[in-house]
């Protein structure tokens, strides 16, 4: 009987497709095709693209397709959104301070934004900031939270100071083990007393030269939603630790524990489990570092050629890690080719890539792209271990094409 499904899953993909689906017999067992996976969004948020996709509204969550992920620096109308509260009002960047204080801090120290521009060296850096939960939407059984699929990373550049140096300025005690911000935003009761998300990281997260406070996205104020006036930013890690809206940092002497930093959030299984497995809070992991991914962002999932060849380009990422390897499959994954894989304009910041596809007949395909970080970790072909939030996916990204005789 399953057998018999299967032919007819088949037949029927063929007549909704108009071509045959080359390489039929590669398609792994589960495995749907892509053929009506286009999701449509209309919306109409001040300084966003309208083609980005909108989760929901309260709070405000949005990504981007990934064919609008082509740019090697991300605009700042191309830029997902993830809120957990609403942004603050009645901003005014001549009074905004940040304070630094923490029962691991020498001193408590308080800067306008002047007095940060004015003391500390400035640096601008591309930094990749990609949501925990990114991909979440494959999971099965599925995972509560934004449905992300995969458009919720993006690699602008950012100006600022370094987090240490501003650190540095109030002193660290030889305690301290982490940092954890506070910011601006409202909570959605409207109670101003509730901290809507206060994360953090580690010290020696902290204290990489990668590690900004920054004031300025692709040389501009920062948006709105994107944190103005001040905000975190750590390239590599899940993006709810780039703290927006910033106006507090605690120098902690153990692990921080506000708002979205204990429970299950942003956590996976210390150990693997079954999909469905109930995990205990204390047998739940803090993410840290990002898995490594890619993302095909030329051409757009659906195109249709005539040409025997097509161009593919996209971006590749790895946390911490560089990715030393990027490869592509137009036979669901049973080989494998290579691309060609550029060097990242600085640690941190993602990678560009390209290959030239041969389509050796007319057809409907499926082109896979699978990155390997440094360590020699490449992307599942498909979705990786469950966990109950749905965090990490990282299966490799794939498009459909068709390719017709003209």
């Amino acid at each position: 009987m399953k057998s018999d499904n299967r032919r007819y899953f088949f037949k029927k993909a063929i007549t909704l497709l108009g071509v045959p689906i080359v390489y039929q017999s590669m398609i792994p067992k589960g495995l749907e095709l892509l053929i009506e996976s286009n999701r449509i969004s209309f919306h109409d948020i001040d300084g966003k693209d309208p083609k980005l996709i909108l989760l929901n509204d309260r709070p405000l969550n949005m990504e981007a397709p990934a064919d609008m992920l082509s740019d090697d620096v991300t605009p700042a109308q191309k830029m997902f959104v993830r809120n957990n509260g609403l942004p603050p009002t009645n901003i005014d960047k001549n009074t905004w301070r940040l304070t630094i204080e923490g029962e691991s801090a020498e001193r408590s120290v308080s800067f306008t934004l002047d007095e940060l521009k004015s003391r500390f060296e400035h640096h601008t850096l591309q930094l990749t900031l990609e949501c925990g939960g990114n991909g979440r939407s494959e999971f099965d059984p599925p995972a509560k939270g934004n449905q992300w699929t995969i458009g919720a990373v993006a690699c602008p550049q950012w100006t600022g100071v370094k987090l240490k140096d501003v650190l540095q300025a109030a002193g660290i005690k030889s305690d301290a083990v982490y940092i954890g911000y506070y910011g601006k935003d409202t909570h959605l009761s409207g109670d101003s007393t509730k901290v809507v998300i206060s994360r953090g990281v580690p010290l020696h997260k902290a204290l990489e030269d990668e590690s900004l406070i920054a004031w300025s996205m692709n040389g501009e104020d920062l948006p709105l939603l994107h944190g103005y006036p001040l905000r975190l930013v750590f390239g590599g890690w899940p993006a709810s630790c780039s703290g927006k809206w910033l106006h507090k940092i605690v120098i902690r002497n153990r692990v921080h524990d506000g708002p979205k930093m204990g429970g299950q959030s942003y956590r996976v299984p210390c150990e693997s489990v079954a999909p469905s497995t109930k995990v205990a809070d204390e047998d739940m992991c803090i993410i840290e570092s990002m898995p490594v991914k890619s993302l095909i962002t030329y051409p757009k999932t659906g195109a249709i050629t005539s040409k025997p060849f097509v161009e593919i380009f996209g971006k590749a990422w790895a946390g911490d890690l560089k990715v030393s390897k990027l490869d592509y499959s137009i036979d669901f994954g049973q080989t494998w080719k290579s691309c060609t894989l550029n060097s990242p304009v600085n640690r941190l910041a993602w990678q560009t890539w390209s290959a030239q596809v041969n389509l050796p007949k007319k057809g409907y395909y499926e082109i896979w792209a699978r990155a390997t970080d440094e360590q020699g970790r490449a992307q599942p072909m498909l979705l990786p271990g469950w966990n109950p939030k749905g965090y990490l996916n990282n299966a490799c990204h794939r498009i459909a094409i068709k390719r017709v005789i003209s």
